[in-house]
């Protein structure tokens, strides 16, 4: 399945390694020497010009998206409950025929 992470962006939700909290006062020194790191790499993209609320970090790249970091683990769990339905589903069929 895939996650809208705003804008024109689409990522497969099996790449996403962490979704944080952008807003948050919490964010440790090792979570903004990674995000320094990332711009100076060139490997971090800003979704669209507007307020960033979460960092979401994929197994190629940084996304710093404009949507909640509490909406996109709502869309990553709905993805991650609708691709083990269609894997149960494919299994049971596939038994069905045994």
């Amino acid at each position: 399945m895939f996650i809208h992470l705003g804008g024109d962006t689409v990522i497969r939700s099996k790449d996403v390694v962490a979704i944080l909290d952008h807003q948050s006062r919490g964010l440790s020194q090792d979570n903004q020497d990674f995000l320094t790191n990332g711009k100076e790499q060139d490997h971090i993209t800003q979704i669209s010009p507007d307020l960033v609320k979460s960092v979401v970090i994929t197994v190629e790249r940084v996304y710093l998206s404009p949507i909640s970091s509490l909406t996109l683990k709502r869309r990553a769990n709905v993805a991650v409950d609708f691709d083990e339905d269609e894997t149960e589903k494919a299994e049971n069929k596939d038994s069905s025929f045994n």
